[in-house]
């Protein structure tokens, strides 16, 4: 669990990317010695505007420095979601960011593993990926059958493709975002 000063960072280190990258057209430089910072560590990072999803991406393999992830994805989220267009100056200041950083990930075979609020999804077959972080089930009330559905659907993948011969794993997340 990160100290609140930590997740402070995070937040900052993500919302200054964004910012940099609309007036520089580049990620700026930061100075990060937190050694929980320096972890390499898998995450999202979430834009919402007006309470509705504006961008979202993220690592699901620990790659890359908590930070450099945090700040990548930010940029990522604002301008490369294909689901958007990129995002404009005008917009920054409407703009939330929520942040998960992902526990490893693990491949379970019996659904009943699965703990909707607390798990998010990772559904993989052939080429087909698909994954949907713990508060998305939450957020729309489903029970664990249409979070799998819902997971294979964004993976590409027929409804009920967890139920053949596609791989489940599934991850915790430490969600934390800007106060309003």
């Amino acid at each position: 669990m990160l100290k609140q000063s930590l997740r402070q960072r995070l937040l900052e280190i993500a919302r200054r990317s964004i910012e940099g990258h609309l007036k520089q057209g580049k990620i700026p430089d930061f100075s990060v010695t937190e050694p929980e910072l320096l972890e390499n560590k898998a995450a999202f990072v979430t834009l919402t505007k007006g309470g509705h999803l504006r961008g979202c991406i993220g690592y699901t393999e620990p790659i890359h420095p908590l930070h450099q992830t945090i700040a990548s994805c930010a940029v990522s989220a604002a301008f490369s979601d294909p689901r958007f267009p990129p995002l404009r100056a005008d917009e920054l200041s409407q703009i939330q960011i929520e942040i998960s950083v992902l526990s490893p990930l693990e491949k379970i075979q019996d659904i009943s593993e699965i703990e909707v609020g607390v798990h998010g999804l990772f559904i993989t077959k052939g080429f087909y990926r698909g994954l949907l972080l713990p508060q998305v089930a939450t957020e729309y009330g489903w029970d664990r059958e249409t979070f799998l559905e819902q997971t294979c659907y964004k993976a590409g993948l027929p409804a009920d493709a967890w139920k053949k011969g596609a791989e489940i794993h599934i991850f915790s997340a430490e969600i934390f975002h800007e106060q309003p």
